[in-house]
C-alpha cells in the first residue's frame, strides 16, 4: 500500500507540472477558433458558388448586362478556386474526425470524452451540401469547361466524397 501512496503520489506531481506548463489557452477556446474557422471557409465557400452561379448566368460578353466584380475573372478560374477552398474545408473536416477518433482511443484509458457527434455531424452535413452545390454549377457549366478540365473537377469531386465517407 505504501508504494501504491509513493506512485500515486508521483504521478499526480507530474499532472500538476504538465497542467502548469499546458495551460496557456483552454481546449474549448483553440475549438470554438476551429470551429469559426471552418464556418468562415464554408461561408467563402457559398460566396464563390453565388459568384459562379451569377457569371454563368450573365454569360460570357452578353449585351447590354451590368458587369459585375466577378465578370472580370473567367469561369475556369473561380471553378478551380472554389474546388481548392472545397478541398481544404475537406482537409478540416478529416483533422477533427481524427482528433474524435483519437479521444475515443485515449478514452479507454480514462481520459475526459465529450461523446457529443453533434458539431461533427453538422460539419460533415454542411460540407456535403456545399459540395453538392458546387457540383451542380461545374455540371451546369461543363459546356465553358472544356473536355480536359470537366473530368479533372468530377474527379476530384468523387476523391473528397469517397475520403469523407470512408473517414
Amino acid at each position: 500500500l505504501r508504494l501504491v501512496a509513493v506512485v500515486r503520489a508521483v504521478l499526480e506531481g507530474e499532472k500538476a507540472a504538465v497542467l502548469k506548463r499546458d495551460r496557456h489557452l483552454p481546449l474549448s477556446f483553440h475549438r470554438r477558433q476551429e470551429e469559426l474557422k471552418f464556418n468562415l471557409g464554408l461561408q467563402r465557400l457559398q460566396h464563390r458558388i453565388r459568384e459562379i452561379q451569377v457569371l454563368r448566368e450573365e454569360g460570357p460578353g452578353r449585351a447590354g448586362a451590368v458587369q459585375s466584380p466577378t465578370a472580370s475573372r473567367d469561369l475556369p478560374t473561380l471553378i478551380l478556386e472554389a474546388v481548392k477552398e472545397l478541398e481544404a474545408a475537406k482537409q478540416q473536416v478529416l483533422k477533427r474526425i481524427q482528433i474524435w477518433k483519437r479521444q475515443q482511443q485515449l478514452a479507454g484509458n480514462g481520459a475526459i470524452f465529450e461523446e457529443n457527434l453533434a458539431p461533427l455531424q453538422k460539419r460533415c452535413e454542411n460540407l456535403v451540401e456545399v459540395y453538392f452545390q458546387l457540383q451542380q454549377q461545374v455540371v451546369a457549366a461543363s459546356a465553358e469547361l472544356g473536355p480536359e478540365l470537366l473530368p479533372q473537377l468530377l474527379e476530384r469531386f468523387n476523391e473528397v466524397l469517397t475520403s469523407l465517407v470512408k473517414r
